[in-house]
C-alpha cells in the first residue's frame, strides 16, 4: 500500500471512530459533511495563519514552524476526509491531481491570459 492510500484508511478509521461513516451517504449528508470540513478547514488555515507573523505592524510575533507543520496535517486530515465523502479514493485523488498538475503547467505555457472553462471539465 502505497502512503497516501495508508493516510485515506487511517483517516477513515479515524472518521469510524468519531461516528462519521462517509461510505453510503446521501446527498443530503454529502453536503453538509463538505460543508462541515470546508469549515474546519477554513479554522485551520486560520490557525496556519497565526503561527506566521502576518501583523506587520506588530513586533511582538514569532514564525511558529512546529504549529504551522500541525496546521497543515490537520488541514490533511479535513481535506482526506472531504474527498471520501465525495467517493474519492486514493487514486482518485492522485489521478485528479496529475490532470489538474497538467492543466496548470499548460495554463503557465500558454501564459494563463484567457480562462478556458472547459480545461477541466475531464478532470
Amino acid at each position: 500500500m502505497d502512503k497516501l492510500s495508508e493516510i485515506f484508511e487511517m483517516q477513515k478509521a479515524l472518521n469510524a471512530r468519531i461516528g462519521v461513516n462517509t461510505e453510503g451517504m446521501s446527498q443530503d449528508q454529502q453536503i453538509q459533511w463538505t460543508l462541515n470540513y470546508v469549515r474546519a478547514m477554513q479554522q485551520e488555515l486560520a490557525e496556519l495563519t497565526d503561527s506566521v507573523p502576518w501583523k506587520w505592524w506588530a513586533k511582538y510575533q514569532n514564525f511558529d514552524v512546529q504549529n504551522a507543520r500541525v496546521e497543515v496535517v490537520d488541514l490533511f486530515h479535513f481535506l482526506v476526509s472531504a474527498a471520501q465523502v465525495l467517493g474519492m479514493s486514493a487514486e482518485d485523488v492522485y489521478q485528479a491531481y496529475v490532470k489538474k498538475n497538467a492543466v496548470n503547467h499548460q495554463r503557465q505555457e500558454s501564459g494563463y491570459a484567457v480562462k478556458d472553462e472547459n480545461d477541466c471539465k475531464d478532470i
